[in-house]
């Protein structure tokens, strides 16, 4: 029991690559949550419905579904270290996109940055979750990843204040109404300066990007590799597609991303139907979210010390299930603390269903990481039915039946994990 816990979580040597490889998590959670308020921004802007606004999700993470195995096939050809760098480059491109997107005013435009800048983030996800795995001993993987998952929220908040100061905070409070019975050419010039906000937002982080990116291309990392000469991807995906303890983890995490995104994406909108509240306002509570959420992903790392991940993950998506239906079913400030609650019940869901899928994987890791990277389409397809059901209902509330359908299903995941996992993980 003594040499297990002295097992260290980093592997002596690779500490400096940790640390580099976990300041990416930081940004793609940066990048994340500022696309989160954007649905509140273009509902404003451009008078639209929730579903026309989900496709800001739909277009953010399809873009990681179509990228992620690509991306492994990229990674396993040459090296970790490549697949971040264009990961990097992407993602720098997508946000110097909004640039030209502002000028033209086209909603398309910036669907189309943010599918290139998402397209990033997928590669980058891709190489940087398995390269975390592999910089220690398998029994403390877990571990080690959420440790490193738990600077992506910290990117989150700082992503949600950028919002709030330099987007929200810029918005015209005109409703609908309001504009549809402006001037054109007025309207025009209400948009544009709203417009123009976000993109210089996006175009900053570019730019700091560009620092990361020049970082990590002379800085001397690791190169851990299965040294696999062919790629045989149709012999890697059949075995993948017989190990039931990964497809039941890609399952379960397509749905937890739909939880995840979903509770995210309309957080800013439950809290201005149930407190009154602008978007700069709401904003406040979706930050209260990441925050918790960011100290619950610490708390759960350390608690994993001592209790098995697996059992975490099913206590935890129970709360969140009870927290839901109190969202709901409640209203007012009832409601909207509930909601907050459920990001602490999440924070450790992601980065625990990736490493128990990716158990005893070997040569295969790199595609069945990309594998559970696509299961992120989960936040596009499953938020873009939440946009449905609200506009057919005509609640916000009802709405978040389908958070709730997706925190069952990681529940019953996590229940019967033990079953089929591979032998020698956990006892």
């Amino acid at each position: 029991m003594n040499k297990k816990t002295q097992v260290p979580v980093i592997k002596p040597g690779n500490k400096w690559p940790f640390i580099l490889i976990t300041s990416l998590f930081f940004l793609w959670g940066l990048a994340n949550n500022m696309t989160d308020t954007l649905l509140a921004a273009f509902k404003r802007i451009m008078s639209m419905s929730d579903f026309q606004t989900s496709w800001i999700q739909m277009a953010f993470y399809g873009s990681y579904f179509l990228l992620a195995l690509p991306a492994a096939i990229l990674i396993k050809r040459y090296t970790y270290k490549i697949g971040v760098l264009f990961g990097l480059a992407l993602f720098i491109l997508g946000a110097l996109l909004f640039y030209p997107a502002s000028i033209t005013m086209v909603y398309g435009h910036f669907l189309a940055a943010l599918f290139i800048l998402a397209g990033g983030l997928s590669i980058l996800e891709t190489a940087a979750n398995p390269y975390i795995i592999s910089m220690g001993a398998e029994e403390t993987a877990t571990r080690r990843l959420n440790l490193a998952q738990s600077f992506n929220p910290i990117g989150s908040i700082t992503g949600i204040v950028l919002s709030k100061f330099f987007i929200l905070s810029n918005l015209n409070l005109l409703d609908a109404d309001q504009r549809a019975s402006m001037d054109v050419m007025d309207l025009k010039a209400i948009q544009s300066e709203e417009l123009t906000s976000v993109m210089g937002t996006y175009v900053s982080v570019a730019l700091f990007l560009l620092l990361v990116w020049l970082l990590v291309k002379f800085t001397k990392m690791p190169s851990i590799s299965h040294k696999v000469k062919k790629l045989e991807i149709g012999t890697t995906l059949k075995r993948l597609i017989r190990n039931k303890n990964y497809i039941s983890a890609v399952v379960a995490q397509f749905f937890y991303m739909g939880a995840q995104i979903g509770l995210w994406s309309y957080t800013i909108r439950y809290v201005m139907q149930e407190l009154d509240k602008n978007e700069n306002d709401a904003s406040v509570y979706y930050l209260a979210s990441i925050i918790l959420f960011s100290a619950s992903r610490f708390l759960f790392t350390a608690l994993m010390k001592y209790i098995q991940p697996r059992k975490l993950l099913m206590v935890s998506a129970l709360l969140g299930i009870l927290c839901t239906i109190v969202v709901i079913y409640g209203n007012g400030i009832v409601g909207v603390i509930a909601l907050v609650l459920v990001s602490g019940c999440m924070s450790l869901m992601f980065p625990t269903i990736y490493s128990l899928g990716m158990s005893k994987l070997g040569d295969d890791s790199k595609i069945g990481g990309s594998g559970l990277i696509m299961a992120i389409l989960g936040g596009a397809v499953l938020t873009g039915l939440q946009g449905i059901v609200s506009d057919w209902t005509k609640s916000i509330n009802l709405s978040f039946y389908i958070p709730l359908f997706c925190l069952a299903v990681v529940a019953v995941y996590a229940m019967i994990q033990h079953k089929i996992q591979p032998k020698n993980l956990e006892s």
